[in-house]
């Protein structure tokens, strides 16, 4: 659901750690919207998920959930950002999973013969995961769990968005795609970030841009 990036960093007493959505949604819960208090099911996610991608879900919902043992164990306050899928640019020399998963559409996923994205519904954010741990590191009141996501899309939304305002790629139409299975993942409510002061500084049109030129400028596009 985003850039494969955990970071730890320990400061005094305070533990920061970047972990993802997929330690959240993953439950069999069908609800609109998931807040901090909500974990990915790991009996859920072995039934119900390929095995490849099970077992990323199942190391991100352990490891955040000893992370925040440990800290309860040694007396440190620990403090862990959610982020959801990210896109925007990227600096890393692989493809990043998140940005390919949300360029679906413009990659040509949903061509005949091609495996189709994983994703039917999935919130979606730019820069605010690297953003969120510096404001939260200088922020003396945080502690526990943070979700981090600006907005949520889903297929038909995505492809009305894409076709809209990229003409030049062959984007299916919002009715071929009303078939499509995959998984519905909740939105992730940022409130308790949000709460903090933190705010989000990018729109779904400028992570997308931003996305779309990098792919361009490194030879995926």
């Amino acid at each position: 659901m985003q850039q494969d990036l955990v970071l730890g960093l320990r400061m005094e007493d305070v533990l920061l750690h970047i972990i993802s959505a997929s330690a959240v949604v993953f439950n069999g819960q069908d609800l609109e919207m998931m807040d901090e208090s909500f974990w990915s099911d790991v009996d859920f996610v072995r039934e119900k998920i390929t095995p490849n991608f099970a077992s990323y879900i199942i190391s991100k919902t352990l490891t955040e959930k000893a992370a925040l043992q440990f800290g309860a164990q040694h007396g440190l306050d620990v403090v862990t950002v959610i982020p959801s899928l990210v896109v925007g640019p990227f600096i890393c020399s692989k493809f990043p999973g998140s940005v390919r998963s949300s360029l679906a559409p413009v990659l040509g996923a949903f061509l005949p013969g091609r495996p189709r994205p994983l994703l039917c519904n999935f919130p979606l954010l730019n820069d605010a995961p690297q953003a969120a741990h510096i404001f939260l590191l200088e922020y003396s009141d945080a502690k526990g769990r943070h979700n981090c996501s600006s907005h949520i899309m889903n297929l038909k939304k995505l492809s009305e968005f894409l076709r809209a305002k990229y003409p030049e790629f062959p984007i299916p139409t919002p009715e071929s795609l009303a078939e499509t299975k995959g998984l519905e993942c909740p939105g992730l409510s940022s409130k308790k970030l949000l709460d903090t002061g933190f705010k989000f500084n990018y729109g779904v049109e400028e992570m997308f841009d931003d996305a779309i030129n990098c792919c361009k400028e490194k030879g995926y596009l």
